[in-house]
């Protein structure tokens, strides 16, 4: 069993965070589980984030939605799979 986690570095949030989540909702069906973090509250918020999802289903497409990320600038994606020892 394994499983898919992409994690991504989203810098220039106010610019950037709108073209990533287009490209999140494309690929809306293979993420089975997305968390969000950023420093910062109200006036106080960071230019960069963090998201990380646990991907499911092809690798092909998880793999056309990571090229697409890093097609952005100041976005910076890396895939883990992890698998348990048989």
């Amino acid at each position: 069993m394994s499983r898919h986690i992409l994690t991504i570095l989203v810098g220039k949030r106010k610019e950037t965070a709108v073209n990533v989540q287009k490209i999140l909702t494309g690929w809306g069906c293979i993420i089975r589980t997305r968390l969000g973090l950023h420093e910062g509250t109200l006036d106080n918020c960071s230019e960069s984030g963090l998201i990380i999802l646990e991907l499911v289903g092809e690798q092909e497409k998880m793999d056309e939605m990571m090229r697409k990320l890093t097609l952005l600038e100041d976005v910076h994606a890396k895939m883990i799979t992890l698998s348990l020892k048989e």
